[in-house]
């Protein structure tokens, strides 16, 4: 079975600066000296959380895509980090999956954060996104998704799981630091998959803090890593296949999941 190498980015972001911050990211990936089959990088990573669309938001054709695309190509590893995209007027939290041939894929946050006003200027998403990449089933979310496990629930269905990792990317406050690690096991654990969760460190242009705790999860709710809270700090982890199969069909709660089925 194809194990699964990762490699995560908690960095500082700087205030609604994509020239700076796609150079500190520049420095940072081109820092990491082993060869990861996904770099996984936080919640829009290019500009911080700006509910600023006018002054944040790219198109998909813009300079953050192009650069992902050629940082893809340069380390040849999947780039994954959310950013705010303009499509036909139309605003979203978006995560991009790049490849480095250049295909990508999209998610567009869904559950948009009620406390500030993401969820007045933006445009929730419709569909979730799982992709299949190297044997693996990657399931894409963001942020605030994370507080709720319907949406990132994992299906059994004719004896195949619906995903077998979970990546969050995130901007998670400070003071919710303990609601961020308790329910980032918790969603691996309910699901039987490895999650992921990256987020940032450092004050943003509201004076929140983040003390970014990024982890990378078992499915038995191991962390197999853990960035050092508050501190620039990048990652690496193989994730095995072969360990998320065999606890599979040791543990088989799968099967007697409740089957129910997600409206828009």
């Amino acid at each position: 079975m194809n194990d699964l190498k990762i490699t995560i980015v908690q960095s500082d972001l700087v205030w609604e600066n994509p020239t700076q911050n796609l150079s500190n990211f520049d420095k940072k990936i081109d820092a990491i000296t082993d060869q990861p089959d996904i770099i996984v990088l936080p919640e829009t990573f290019n500009t911080a959380f700006s509910i600023n669309p006018e002054k944040c938001s790219e198109i998909m054709e813009g300079n953050t895509v192009k650069w992902m695309h050629k940082k893809a190509f340069e380390k040849n590893a999947v780039i994954v980090g959310s950013l705010l995209v303009n499509e036909n007027g139309k605003i979203f939290n978006r995560i991009v999956w790049m490849q480095p041939d250049g295909s990508c894929f999209t998610y567009d946050k869904r559950h948009l954060f009620r406390m500030s006003d993401e969820y007045k200027l933006m445009n929730g998403g419709l569909k979730r996104k799982v992709i299949n990449y190297n044997g693996w089933n990657i399931n894409l979310l963001i942020c605030y998704d994370l507080r709720f496990p319907v949406w990132s629930k994992n299906t059994y269905k004719e004896g195949k799981y619906e995903f077998d990792l979970i990546i969050y990317a995130a901007n998670w406050p400070a003071a919710r630091s303990h609601i961020w690690q308790t329910l980032l096991k918790a969603r691996a654990i309910e699901n039987q998959a490895y999650v992921i969760g990256v987020n940032r460190i450092g004050k943003d242009g509201a004076g929140t803090d983040h003390t970014g705790d990024s982890m990378i999860i078992d499915p038995m709710g191991n962390v197999l890593q853990q960035a050092k809270p508050s501190e620039e700090e990048t990652l690496s982890v193989i994730l095995s296949k072969n360990f998320l199969q065999e606890f599979r069909n040791k543990f088989t709660v799968g099967l007697d999941w409740d089957n129910f089925s997600l409206q828009s």
